[in-house]
């Protein structure tokens, strides 16, 4: 395995189709699940249960659940996209407006039928040619001591997601977070479809498979200095 600092490093979402003809060996989907069980949680509560579905019906079954294109989401997300990789390189946060469709790029856009319909069709090729789908659940009835709206067990959560991304990029396994699923309208047939019971809830899920045409894109991070604040805040830096 990697050195652990490369392999964060290296951690990227391989976005784009899948091949549908190639599955994840079992010995490999058992050690991403190991990973998960061992993350960190509030009060070791391991607040998740995880669905696998690689079953092709049901992978286009949940394919081709459409559910609404958020407006809001295009206009907050255009906040977070560069148009150069020099306008990005000066950020250090978010990403290149090429990774959207041309209509995700306007804040002030509007999703008319023909753009929702491409839209949906290539969200559902993408889960469809996915060697797998994972979808990550818990239960919003509980919550870890005194934890306001449980934001301790909804870290928790973000660490099995950690884990999983890492192993799953270390076998060379790629692996995309899906959020769609979880949006309320899709969620509630997902959950049906696969019989979830009705006391849990979907955090959130992710594609996992092997790129077709592994992209390369411009990945940028903030410098330590630009974030960290050493005995008093402003003091930027370990110096």
């Amino acid at each position: 395995m990697p050195d652990l600092l490369q392999l964060i490093q290296d951690r990227k979402s391989t976005r784009g189709p899948y091949d549908p003809k190639r599955s994840i060996p079992r010995q490999d989907m058992i050690q991403i699940l190991e990973v998960a069980r061992w993350a960190p949680t509030a009060h070791n509560m391991q607040n998740f249960e995880i669905m696998v579905v690689d079953d092709k019906k049901l992978l286009k079954a949940i394919g081709d659940i459409k559910g609404p294109m958020s407006e809001i989401f295009i206009r907050e997300n255009y906040q977070q996209l560069s148009s150069s990789e020099e306008e990005l390189l000066q950020k250090k946060v978010g990403v290149l407006a090429t990774m959207f469709p041309p209509f995700m790029r306007n804040p002030g856009g509007k999703i008319d039928a023909e753009t929702g319909e491409q839209l949906a069709a290539f969200q559902s090729r993408l889960i469809q040619t996915s060697s797998a789908l994972i979808i990550v659940l818990y239960d919003p009835s509980k919550r870890a001591p005194a934890s306001e709206g449980d934001f301790l067990g909804i870290i928790s959560l973000g660490c099995v997601m950690e884990n999983m991304w890492l192993l799953a990029n270390s076998l060379g396994i790629g692996f995309h977070i899906v959020s769609a699923i979880s949006a309320p309208p899709v969620a509630k047939e997902v959950m049906k479809l696969l019989n979830i019971p009705k006391t849990l809830q979907i955090a959130y899920s992710a594609r996992l498979g092997y790129a077709t045409s592994p992209a390369k894109y411009l990945r940028v991070r903030r410098d330590i200095s630009d974030f960290t604040h050493h005995n008093s805040f402003g003091n930027k830096g370990l110096e």
